[in-house]
């Protein structure tokens, strides 16, 4: 049967000397794998439509097992976030993370879309860090584990200032905040910014000016919140870590 969808590169494997399997993710389809035969000759007509963040028109024959890629066209290649090694960083967590959290052909076109706006805001220049801030705070949701945040998650009451637990699994207000002793501290902007995360649509993602120190308590409650509850290991993290490193020094030299 043949099937024709759009869609965007999320990974792709080596198979043999000249063969390369894309994952894609697609509105219809969810998450399908597809072999794409010659893709890794130089002049394949698939050489640049199965590039890591390609979003394009994938035309493939599929009966039983793995399709196998019969015709692409590229929509977008994101072209900045592949040539700019910051933003390939930024790009490679994202997508690995959303791979690593989604089942295959499991239709979810709000991940689509989730996914999409996050590339195209990385491409167009947005703040990377905070992009993928929201990207996580909207994986916990997909993972089944997503945090209180809109009132405490002891007492339950809402009209005291928040710290963060990872023991109750979200806001702690400040009377209950004896209740863990290594709750983490959350500033109301923090608060406000991980509940803007969680229910903001993707079709409404824009620029967002966080100051550094509350970006430092996101990237440590929800780098926490993650050991605790989802467990996962993204061989991009070391790697996003490894660049951000370097261009911190880079700013401080």
């Amino acid at each position: 049967m043949l099937h024709k969808t759009e869609g965007i590169v999320i990974r792709t494997t080596d198979y043999g000397e000249t063969n390369k399997i894309i994952t894609l993710l697609s509105r219809e389809h969810g998450k399908t794998a597809v072999m794409a035969r010659g893709a890794k000759r130089p002049k394949s007509r698939f050489a640049s439509s199965t590039q890591l963040f390609v979003y394009g028109s994938f035309i493939y024959q599929k009966s039983q097992g793995m399709g196998s890629l019969s015709q692409s066209d590229i929509i977008d290649s994101f072209k900045e976030v592949r040539n700019d090694l910051m933003l390939t960083a930024y790009g490679a967590y994202i997508v690995e993370m959303i791979d690593k959290l989604t089942d295959d052909n499991d239709k979810n076109p709000y991940l689509f879309e989730l996914l999409y706006q996050l590339l195209h805001h990385l491409n167009e220049g947005d703040d990377g860090e905070i992009l993928i801030r929201i990207l996580e705070t909207k994986m916990l949701a997909f993972s089944g584990s997503p945090p209180t945040l809109h009132e405490c998650a002891h007492c339950r009451r809402t009209d005291l200032p928040f710290v963060f637990s990872l023991k109750f699994g979200g806001a702690l207000c400040t009377a209950c905040s004896h209740e863990d002793k290594y709750h983490l501290k959350a500033s109301p902007s923090v608060m406000k910014l991980l509940r803007l995360f969680q229910q903001i649509n993707p079709s409404r993602i824009g620029k967002i000016s966080v100051k550094p120190d509350n970006k430092r308590q996101l990237k440590e409650i929800l780098a926490l919140y993650y050991q605790e509850y989802i467990g996962i290991h993204l061989k991009s993290k070391r790697f996003l870590d490894q660049v951000e490193k370097f261009s911190q020094q880079d700013v401080d030299s």
